[in-house]
């Protein structure tokens, strides 16, 4: 059986054939580049997704002490990377709360910065969770010029006797700093627990002595702060609220402070005594006996 010749295709068709299969070609390829692009990117959303969260800013300077309203804060959404401890994430949490520190336009609205709704009756409902408050003695020197207020950041320096040897060969004691703790956040002024400007008469701002100072200190740095306070002084120094930084110091323990007031004192070598002997002669036989 003869197999029928197919009719050949005229030349001039020919351009026009392998346009449109190039052009089919060139469809399924694009189709195939952009469904690849398509979940690549819809890949990369899920994990930017992931990333982003909401937090609270607020839309303009906010002095302490001040009720935060709807008006004075905005929800935006920013990287994870960028998210401040104790953040807060919805504008209802902190709405009618009580700043206890100044917050500047555009900052974070931290949840250790605010307070309960309404007014503050006990210094407790200030106290962050995990820290104790505990109050300290000081002066004007020591409260820096009597200028501390509720909310501010100090550090806390202490001034402990170091024993020394005078050139007389005697024990001495003098004072010397040890950095102790940094970024501790105020709690009261004397009996203020809430920020107040201070008060001016006749224009001149009013200067008080405050006589004692109360931080929020964890439990064990409590303890170190009573036992320096016990056996020296204690100095603060005021932080910038923008500055919340810890520097790399000597760190605070109970070792540091142990080996600073009571060094270890060397042990001196024992003193090992000659063996008295004594020689006993019986006949032509010596005996050897040691005396106690």
């Amino acid at each position: 059986m003869a197999i029928p010749k197919l009719p050949l295709i005229p030349r001039k068709f020919l351009p026009i054939i392998i346009a449109v299969g190039a052009g089919l070609l060139a469809i399924f390829l694009l189709n195939a580049y952009l469904q690849r692009r398509e979940e690549e990117i819809k890949k990369r959303a899920v994990l930017i997704q992931k990333e982003l969260v909401t937090v609270v800013l607020a839309k303009q300077d906010i002095s302490a002490g001040t009720a935060l309203k709807e008006n004075m804060l905005k929800e935006e959404t920013i990287n994870r990377a960028l998210l401040q401890p104790r953040a807060a994430a919805s504008i209802d949490r902190v709405t009618d709360k009580i700043t206890i520190a100044p917050i500047s336009k555009g900052e974070q609205i931290l949840l250790n910065k605010v307070t309960i709704s309404g007014e503050v009756t006990t210094l407790s409902h200030k106290v962050p969770k995990g820290k104790r408050a505990i109050t300290i003695a000081v002066d004007n020197i020591s409260s820096v010029g009597g200028m501390l207020r509720p909310g501010d950041r100090v550090d806390v320096v202490g001034m402990v006797p170091w024993p020394v040897m005078t050139a007389e060969g005697k024990q001495a004691t003098q004072m010397t700093s040890a950095p102790l703790f940094q970024d501790v956040l105020v709690l009261a002024v004397g009996q203020d627990f809430t920020y107040a400007p201070s008060v001016s008469r006749g224009g001149e701002r009013e200067k008080t002595v405050l006589p004692i100072i109360t931080l929020a200190l964890s439990p064990q740095e409590a303890n170190l702060i009573a036992f320096v306070q016990e056996q020296g002084r204690i100095r603060l120094t005021l932080r910038s609220p923008e500055d919340t930084q810890v520097q790399p110091v000597m760190p605070a323990s109970w070792d540091v402070l142990f080996r600073m007031i009571l060094p270890p004192v060397e042990e001196q070598p024992a003193v090992v005594k000659p063996e008295k002997k004594v020689e006993i002669y019986r006949g032509l036989q010596k005996e050897v006996k040691v005396l106690e």
